[in-house]
């Protein structure tokens, strides 16, 4: 993630917590336990460094082998569909995510052409919450069922834009979104590029950005600090200044969000995996649209996304983590602090690791695309994502269905990445001519 303010506004989260077990008497704590109370000499690597100080070892001892995860030797090679039914179930326990609705009816807006491709303005109204909104785009005078990409936008720290974030409709794109795609994308707009390789391409807004966000005028009891709303407007002129600062306010409103859903009896992730499984089921039952060849990915929030979605949703037979892959230990120890709160689902690392949600999905075809630069991570841990990921899928004996694949530079999903990114999905969703 690049190093400028509206980005950093979005680097503050909280870390992870947990229930603690009943301790156990002195003589049998584990030795990590054993070195708190002794003298600390600070670490200030920034690959090993712990965020909670001396408390960090003891709170890695806690779960330091996660009970489902499929590397254990408990589980064998010939048990793969068992493990993945007992984990699955866990995960969609602890994601306690909101019961899926009825497909909803899909409006079109706005049709039109741009840049040698059909567009869609569409909406759809959850059972909550202002409407949906969304873009479909595919080739023009296109015939025929095609293969599909739920495409998955960013977070970015712009919360005020969604799906505008990954697409381009015209010349007169904001200035915002343009610089957005400059720093992140090559300056492309990547759903347009694939959807131009012959893919209809559906990207929407997600929970909490562009038309689902938050406005100031819903929560007027806001009174205090960074979250008061009675010095904010937002006037519908889409002013830079005015989406800076609403940026900055739904940042701080993260925390307020995150602790309601939870005293709710759900979690972040969670409502993502609804509302992004509801589009993966609007964009599946399009006639143009051949439902056995669908994939999705994205960038950092959208990687994000592709973890919960390809791991627990078997309708992606294809997908592209980008920018969003490493381990439970790097989140609780070294990088809490540049992650959102969307990120977070209490007690899931006693089960499974980070990366093994996604591993979830074997023997279904996943590419993870990491920049070695990347400060939303560590290196070593990155590292060690990838070679779970590996592990799985080659116990499940399906090894050349895992690529992870890593390049220099920071926060991105550039154009070199754009092009192994689609030729993964070219080569297992298309067609053989």
């Amino acid at each position: 993630m690049k190093a400028n303010p509206s980005r950093r506004t979005f680097l503050k989260s909280s870390l992870l917590t947990g229930t603690v077990p009943f301790l156990p008497t002195a003589s049998t704590w584990p030795d990590a336990w054993k070195t708190v109370n002794q003298p600390v000499v600070p670490d200030t690597s920034a690959e090993t460094k712990s965020l909670i100080g001396p408390y960090g070892p003891w709170a890695m001892s806690l779960h330091s082998q996660p009970t489902l995860s499929f590397r254990n030797t408990r589980w064998k090679a010939g048990q793969l569909a068992r493990w993945k039914q007992e984990a699955l179930n866990k995960s969609r326990e602890l994601l306690a995510a909101p019961s899926l609705p009825a497909i909803p009816g899909v409006t079109v807006d706005r049709t039109f052409e741009y840049d040698g491709l059909h567009i869609e303005e569409l909406s759809w109204q959850l059972p909550y919450g202002r409407p949906t909104k969304a873009l479909l785009l595919k080739p023009k005078n296109a015939t025929g069922p095609l293969p599909a990409i739920l495409a998955l936008h960013d977070h970015g720290g712009k919360k005020y834009f969604g799906y505008r974030k990954i697409v381009k409709t015209g010349s007169d794109q904001h200035p915002l979104l343009a610089e957005h795609q400059q720093e992140d994308y090559s300056g492309r707009a990547w759903a347009n590029d694939i959807a131009k390789r012959g893919y209809v391409v559906l990207v929407h807004d997600a929970f909490a950005f562009g038309n689902r966000r938050v406005r100031y005028e819903e929560v007027t009891g806001l009174t205090y600090g960074p979250l008061k709303t009675a010095d904010k407007t937002e006037d519908g002129s889409e002013n830079s200044e005015q989406i800076e600062t609403y940026n900055r306010w739904a940042a701080e409103h993260e925390h307020v969000m995150s602790k309601s859903l939870f005293c709710a009896g759900t979690t972040w992730p969670g409502v993502f995996l609804t509302e992004d499984q509801v589009a993966l089921s609007v964009l599946c039952a399009r006639n143009d649209v051949d439902p056995q060849r669908v994939g999705c990915g994205g960038l950092s929030g959208g990687g994000l996304r592709t973890v919960y979605l390809a791991g627990l949703d078997p309708r992606i037979k294809c997908c592209v983590c980008v920018g969003f892959m490493t381990t439970w230990k790097d989140f609780a120890l070294h990088k809490s602090f540049t992650h959102t709160w969307m990120t977070y689902v209490p007690g899931l690392p006693r089960y499974l690791d980070f990366p093994e949600i996604l591993g979830l999905r074997v023997p279904l075809p996943t590419l993870t695309q990491n920049n070695r630069q990347d400060e939303l991570y560590t290196l070593p841990e990155m590292e060690a994502a990838d070679q779970q990921l590996r592990a799985i899928y080659a116990k499940a004996g399906v090894p050349d269905r895992y690529e992870g694949r890593f390049y220099d530079g920071g926060h991105k999903f550039d154009a070199t990445m754009q092009t192994d990114a689609f030729a993964w999905f070219d080569r297992w969703l298309r067609k053989a001519d």
